[in-house]
């Protein structure tokens, strides 16, 4: 005869164990400093600062990062995940044999992995003398498609978009070899195909603070946003450009110059077939596209909720998604701060809203991060880091020095170091 009441105490038991071994996982699995790390890049002393200039190549398993002096000298560097190694891989004037009159500022595109792990970017003027002296002999001459080979250290010079312009942002489509680009400061979409030296300039989709941000989905369309932050889609197969109806989610009262910058960063979730987007206007999206048309997206909420004060305010241009389908960014850098003087991590969670401070940096520790979507297959997410190293002005600290560091973060263990 079955003792009903004795196996009821049993399995009463099994779950208060099991539960305890849950609650055991849970603080074990808690975000310490133990799960993030900076990392410095070597040999380059007058180093200055990153923007948006990383990438991760699967292939070799190994992150890329473009960091510059803000003037006229990039270095590549290369982290290899599995030795936990950075390394400089040389400076794009010598390898790309830059003349003078072609000096590039900085690398502003991130690095995307293309066939057998080659490594596309894009350069910028990133100063002054791009922006006053457009069309002097003595300003810039225009940005370069350019890609780095890791199984041969070799960089090669794709050749340049359009005249005077800088190339801000690039994706590829790995089947085909095409690249997409935008163009600063008119904002110009461009479809080059190297392999043809093939350039198609698809006009100005927006106008006065460029987008700084594109991306694609998983058929391999790309996607911008026009001067009113609707999302723009070129679609490959029939080469032609879709125009969302609708802009993106903004707050009431959003200024026009928030709107037009479009959206800082994206992170996407291959399982599910959607793409999270931050805007510049401070809101979290989840867009969900389709292969023809451009689909649909849905307002998540701001990027942090403010006690008092503007709420497109909060400046995050960076997003990583967990393999836990958090979502995590860095909020601060250009004079936004959602507290005195401190950058924040925030961890999201897309299906409840629920938002988390897990770190909180001092300026002179961290003051701005960017990139999108930069995880290894560990789970391990990158950022581009800047820190503070004057604090003489607070407000404006791209004025003043800042140093460069990559992030590496991890937030269901602590990273190997």
């Amino acid at each position: 005869m079955i003792n009903y009441r004795k196996n009821s105490y049993a399995l009463l038991l099994i779950c208060c164990l099991y539960l305890g071994s849950i609650d055991i996982l849970a603080q074990a699995k808690k975000i310490t400093h133990k799960n993030i790390e900076f990392i410095d890049y070597p040999g380059f002393p007058d180093q200055h600062s990153t923007w948006n200039d990383i990438g991760y190549s699967a292939f070799h398993n190994k992150v890329y990062i473009g960091v510059t002096n803000h003037h006229d000298n990039i270095a590549i560097y290369e982290y290899d995940v599995e030795k936990n190694e950075m390394s400089n891989k040389g400076f794009i004037p010598e390898m790309a044999n830059l003349r003078d009159f072609q000096w590039q500022g900085k690398i502003h595109s991130k690095f995307v992995e293309g066939a057998n792990g080659v490594m596309y970017f894009a350069t910028d003027g990133g100063e002054s003398r791009e922006e006053y002296l457009m069309n002097n002999p003595h300003g810039y001459a225009g940005g370069y498609f350019m890609c780095w080979n890791p199984a041969k250290d070799k960089l090669t010079k794709l050749g340049m978009g359009l005249q005077y312009e800088s190339i801000k942002d690039i994706e590829v489509d790995p089947k085909s070899g095409t690249i997409y680009g935008v163009t600063y400061p008119q904002a110009h979409f461009m479809v080059y195909k190297p392999y043809e030296n093939k350039l198609r300039d698809l006009g100005r989709l927006a106008s006065a603070h460029v987008p700084r941000v594109i991306f694609t989905d998983q058929w391999g369309n790309c996607y911008y946003v026009d001067w009113r932050q609707r999302l723009v889609k070129y679609e490959p197969k029939l080469e032609r450009l879709v125009f969302a109806k609708e802009s993106l989610p903004a707050f009431p009262g959003t200024p026009g110059s928030n709107i037009v910058t479009g959206i800082t960063a994206y992170a996407k979730d291959h399982q599910k077939g959607i793409i999270y987007l931050i805007t510049y206007g401070a809101k979290v999206v989840v867009f969900h596209p389709q292969k023809e048309g451009i689909g649909t997206f849905k307002d998540l909420g701001a990027v942090f909720d403010l006690q008092d004060g503007e709420p497109w305010k909060p400046r995050a241009p960076n997003l990583g998604l967990g393999a836990n389908g958090s979502l995590y960014y860095v909020v601060g850098g250009h004079g936004n701060f959602v507290k005195k003087d401190l950058t924040v991590m925030v961890e999201f969670d897309p299906e409840t809203g629920k938002k988390n401070i897990i770190y909180e940096f001092p300026l002179s520790t961290m003051v701005e991060a960017t990139g999108s979507d930069v995880t290894d297959k560990d789970g391990n997410i990158y950022f581009a880091g800047r820190r503070m190293v004057n604090n003489e002005n607070k407000q404006n600290e791209e004025s003043v020095n800042s140093k460069p560091f990559m992030i590496k973060f991890n937030p269901n263990r602590p990273v190997k170091k």
